[in-house]
């Protein structure tokens, strides 16, 4: 059996290449290219001749098109290998605010839909909206179908131009069906993910519409099976949002990806399951789960890792601590959010949905 002797090092199948790794001239993203093969061999990228040094061949290829096929050659032996990566113009320099588990927003106004004249009588949306003022950040909020005493089947659609007249910002996605059980999707196959997924679509679809939806969501705990994320896909959702942790202790919050691939993203912050048609990108901080002293240091030491600082940050929080009759509740809530948006703005960050980064050209 010939074990093949020539494969790419730098990129690899599937990665989302930005502008922090090339040079950008126009719409073509010039990045360099490495492959392994046997020391003093002709290799080719591309088309493009290749300088060695011990055995890794590099040349630089431009990238013209959102998908690309790179083509590598030997011809010493005649082997070549091809791999598939994307062109991203828009993703480097964005960030975002993406909240998890909502629902007590919605059901505070739908309590109050005779008296709340605007969705930003709630105190939470307009709390969010003095945060888009302040900085023009952009607001993605992964729902929940229900909670305690209200279902989004009873949210009434009396806001929905209002809705739309803030479509600039505002992002609504699916999330869960419910809080609890934890991880509820980890081993749930398609059925049961395209039904909750349905669910909640439709509803944000009546009571706000079109223009509040997009191509991503962060799926409870971060968890599904490969049917799970593909349930996902087919719903729309072809991005999908996680922490990929990996040689730690933590949650993975890594959907179906093995190891490596968890390795991997959690050094590119982004990547594009070929095989499957699904995006995965890596969340940069929890800013509930750090102390609002730790949270720019814990930003500026992407600086000193060896991925460097990301290239598209999304800001993920959940909207619960932001209540007081939260057990626990974060008196500081409003603070973590601003100093995030802050810090994003100090360090050149533009505002951005993460599907207008990775999806529009």
């Amino acid at each position: 059996m010939h074990t093949s002797t020539l494969h790419f090092v730098n990129p690899i199948e599937g990665d989302m290449l930005h502008t922090r790794d090339g040079q950008r001239q126009g719409q073509t993203l010039l990045i360099p290219v490495q492959v392994k093969a046997p020391t003093g061999h002709s290799v080719t990228i591309n088309n493009q001749p290749t300088t060695e040094q011990n055995g890794l061949y590099t040349a630089e290829v431009g990238l013209s098109a959102f998908k690309n096929t790179l083509t590598t050659r030997d011809h010493t032996t005649g082997e070549q290998a091809k791999i598939t990566v994307f062109r991203l113009l828009n993703f480097a320099g964005h960030y975002r605010l993406s909240i998890d588990d909502n629902i007590w927003f919605l059901r505070d106004i739908y309590r109050n839909q005779d008296t709340y004249t605007s969705l930003f009588d709630n105190p939470f949306l307009g709390f969010l909206r003095e945060v888009h003022a302040q900085y023009g950040t952009k607001i993605h909020l992964n729902l929940f179908y229900q909670t305690d005493g209200f279902n989004l089947s009873q949210f009434p659609d009396k806001y929905r131009t209002e809705w739309q007249q803030n479509a600039d910002w505002l992002r609504l996605s699916f999330h869960a069906l419910a809080e609890f059980p934890d991880m509820p999707y980890r081993t749930a196959g398609y059925e049961v993910v395209r039904q909750d997924c349905d669910l909640i679509m439709n509803e944000i679809r009546r009571f706000a519409g079109e223009p509040l939806m997009g191509p991503v969501t962060t799926i409870h705990w971060g968890e599904a099976t490969m049917e799970g994320s593909r349930a996902m896909r087919d719903a729309g959702y072809v991005a999908q949002l996680g922490y990929f942790n990996v040689d730690d202790d933590l949650p993975a919050v890594s959907y179906y990806l093995d190891i490596p691939q968890r390795r991997h993203l959690k050094k590119r912050f982004v990547w594009h399951d070929t095989r499957e048609g699904i995006t995965f990108v890596r969340s940069s901080i929890v800013l509930d789960k750090k102390d609002l002293p730790d949270i720019v240091p814990f930003l500026n030491s992407y600086a000193d890792a060896p991925s460097g600082l990301p290239p598209y940050v999304d800001f993920l929080v959940h909207e619960q601590y932001f209540y007081p009759f939260y057990e626990a509740y974060q008196p500081d809530y409003r603070d973590r959010i601003l100093t995030a948006a802050q810090w994003a703005t100090d360090h050149g960050y533009q505002p951005a949905f993460l599907g207008d980064a990775l999806f529009n050209e």
